[in-house]
């Protein structure tokens, strides 16, 4: 398999990784759109959010998890933070590895967009 994010994972390709654990790893994206945007992906690969199963359930409840690290980790719970999930390519979706942005450090906007 050929995911950009399988590879970081495995720790083939470098990233600033911020914690990971059995299931999860969260890393500093390299293209931030707010002063705190950090990725939290799955070990396992799944590709989009409406292409996972059942089976997946533990994986997604992990990256949930991760996201609530992230924000314990950089502190900012307290302000506030937003948790974002593309799901395909008119979404943004641009690795096909699921994965969820933690984004912060300034104000948000709604509607997104």
């Amino acid at each position: 398999m050929d995911c950009l994010f399988c590879k970081v994972a495995k720790k083939e390709i470098n990233a600033k990784i911020l914690f990971e654990n059995d299931h999860v790893v969260a890393f500093h994206d390299i293209k931030p759109v707010a002063p705190t945007h950090v990725l939290v992906i799955p070990k396992k690969h799944i590709e989009r959010l409406d292409r996972a199963s059942p089976e997946d359930v533990q994986a997604l409840g992990e990256v949930l998890l991760g996201t609530r690290q992230v924000a314990q980790t950089l502190s900012l719970s307290d302000g506030g933070f937003r948790v974002v999930f593309n799901n395909g390519e008119q979404s943004g979706q641009s690795v096909f590895h699921i994965h969820a942005h933690v984004l912060g450090g300034r104000h948000f906007t709604w509607p997104p967009g």
